[in-house]
């Protein structure tokens, strides 16, 4: 009786000690070698920029390694156990020396003090811990830690019947996505510059869906190859569940925050999501997201892109890319072509197109096949509040979540 009231005590003081280290299996079916897997396949891909990590492996004495969950540009995802606080963790690991990790551990720093009750700020991706490690070859590596997510949006577009998200899913998703902008914009100051369906996951709410992940990794590991001592693991989807969870925008390694915003002009934003005044080579600010939210948006629920953005060998045309946007728009005002040199190239300067693209005979209306009547003016009308050519004829994202078809769910 005593000892057990004494082993409470201790419970009570001390807190629950550490999870024991669980031993994993040696790797799964080896793959061949000379076949290139996963972040091999990234451009410029070099071995020795990304830390060797095994599943298995504990890092800050604190959380294990208990399988892949993908990979992107700059890093590899992983999930993890925190050994310290019994539960599942994503482990971001960049590669060596990134700017986009050391940029993203300034941006979740600076989320941290931000002191704030707006309802976007839960749903925006927060990092619980950062870390730096170095490799046995001497290279220092960015670590976050976060709360594991779900799906991406583009997981669950591409697990529909018409790999689009109907009109019912569509309207919460974007104003998920609404309310995470309004806070970062006002209150956090943040502009995200890499809107895309990929950077919007679902957060777990079935959490038995990370213990069969581990279950399953433990039982059948996850194929690999090893070259020179280092293993190179396929990544490991986590179950479909049962119910899915919000959409948390995530992934700031493209974030910027500061004074500079607005007065210099700065290379962001994926290739079709480019805003007009990204494209001219202009000073921009938090009104690039709202045109990246227009143009995701359009991708969710159509089947294509909404700006194809290369000529006819599929090479990268900024001159295809503003005929499509003159197209859907019309022509820009003859004074935001004056605040750009790079415009030049393109229109006279009376604001003329002279580009090599040929202006294709397009429109919304042409283009939007799921809608009919009523609902697609309304779409559609939403649409153009945030395809504007100048950033300050854009609505802003607390004015497009009062939006009459966003609202009509």
């Amino acid at each position: 009786m005593m000892q057990r009231l004494t082993q409470r005590l201790k419970h009570f003081v001390f807190g629950r000690p550490p999870s024991p280290v669980r031993k994993f299996s040696s790797p799964g079916i080896l793959l061949d070698p000379s076949d290139k897997l996963e972040e091999e396949k990234l451009r410029g891909y070099s071995p020795e920029h990304f830390y060797p990590v095994r599943i298995g492996d504990v890092f800050r004495s604190r959380y294990q390694v208990v399988g892949k969950l993908g990979y992107g540009g700059h890093s590899t995802v992983w999930l993890c156990r925190d050994l310290q606080q019994h539960v599942y963790v994503t482990l971001k690991m960049y590669e060596h020396d990134s700017s986009h990790g050391r940029r993203e551990k300034e941006v979740y720093n600076h989320l941290r003090n931000v002191k704030s009750s707006h309802t976007g700020s839960m749903l925006v991706r927060r990092a619980i811990d950062d870390f730096q490690i170095s490799s046995a070859e001497n290279t220092s590596h960015q670590c976050l830690v976060h709360p594991p997510l779900a799906m991406s949006l583009c997981e669950l577009r591409h697990r529909t019947l018409e790999k689009v998200l109907p009109e019912d899913l569509l309207k919460p998703v974007l104003i998920h996505i609404l309310l995470a902008l309004d806070f970062l914009h006002t209150e956090a100051k943040i502009v995200h510059t890499d809107l895309q369906e990929n950077n919007v996951m679902l957060s777990v709410e079935d959490e038995s869906i990370l213990v069969d992940f581990e279950e399953a990794e433990r039982s059948s590991p996850s194929p690999c190859k090893v070259v020179g001592g280092r293993v190179i693991y396929s990544s490991r989807d986590l179950r479909i569940p049962t119910v899915h969870g919000r959409p948390i925008l995530s992934d700031f390694g493209e974030a910027r925050f500061g004074s500079i915003l607005g007065r210099q002009w700065e290379d962001v934003q994926p290739l079709v999501y480019r805003a007009p005044e990204v494209l001219l080579r202009m000073p921009w600010n938090e009104k690039i997201d709202i045109w990246n939210v227009g143009v995701l948006a359009w991708d969710l629920f159509e089947q294509k892109h909404l700006f194809y953005a290369r000529d006819s060998n599929r090479n990268i045309s900024d001159s295809h890319h503003l005929a499509g946007m003159i197209a859907i728009m019309g022509a820009p005002p003859k004074e935001m072509l004056q605040n750009s040199e790079y415009a030049m190239k393109f229109f006279d300067c009376d604001g003329h197109w002279i580009g090599t693209a040929e202006i294709p005979p397009l429109s919304l209306e042409k283009l939007e096949g799921h809608l009919q009547g009523t609902q697609q003016s309304l779409f559609l009308c939403f649409m153009r509040k945030m395809l504007q050519w100048q950033p300050e004829n854009r609505a802003s994202a607390k004015q497009l979540l009062a939006d009459p078809w966003l609202k009509s769910i």
